[in-house]
């Protein structure tokens, strides 16, 4: 007689499911029973005029434990004469994953500190994962995401795009870990936007 070949399984933490799993029609029967018993519950909520379990009115309402680490709408911080802190390196543009950050350089040639800046930034909210690898790749501080997000989902697509007017003036930030000289002008003095 000969002995059978040892046969390897497939993965080292490979579940051994019993007959009553494998039959599989029991376990479809618990698991609608478990979805059922929680529409009931909701449902009874709901008909005693009480809110159902996660229930939020959006525009009336916000969640208070949304999103502890919640990282919300990027803002662009500023320069002591109120331009932005991004110096267009287009680190930011680069390491997002869905690619919805667009930067255009522009040279000023009166600031030594920094003579680049961008003349154009926009994000596209529609597609933004809201990841904050921008905000990781910023070797300036120049960009950074608010928690509080006022009126944020839209049904517009084109309304979507975020210039660098609405990102440096809501919630504006000038706190920034790397700051930059005033130019040579005086602070009040607004150089190129």
């Amino acid at each position: 007689m000969t002995a059978k070949p040892f046969k390897r399984k497939a993965y080292w933490n490979e579940a051994e499911l019993s007959w009553w799993e494998r039959a599989y029609l029991f376990e479809i029967l618990r698991g609608l029973g478990i979805t059922g018993g929680v529409f009931m519950r909701n449902m009874w909520r709901w008909m005693t005029g009480r809110k159902g379990a996660l229930t939020t009115y959006y525009p009336e309402e916000t969640r208070p434990d949304y999103g502890r680490h919640n990282r919300g709408k990027h803002v662009l911080t500023q320069r002591p004469d109120g331009r932005a802190q991004c110096i267009a390196c287009n680190m930011c543009a680069t390491v997002c994953p869905a690619k919805v950050i667009e930067i255009d350089a522009a040279f000023d040639p009166d600031d030594p500190a920094h003579p680049k800046y961008p003349s154009r930034f926009e994000i596209d909210y529609s597609r933004c994962v809201f990841c904050g690898l921008c905000v990781e790749a910023c070797p300036e501080d120049a960009i950074r995401m608010v928690k509080e997000v006022p009126d944020f989902p839209g049904a517009d697509r084109h309304r979507m795009w975020l210039g660098k007017e609405e990102l440096l003036g809501w919630k504006p930030q000038s706190d920034v870990a790397k700051p930059y000289p005033a130019k040579a002008g005086g602070a009040a003095k607004r150089g190129p936007a």
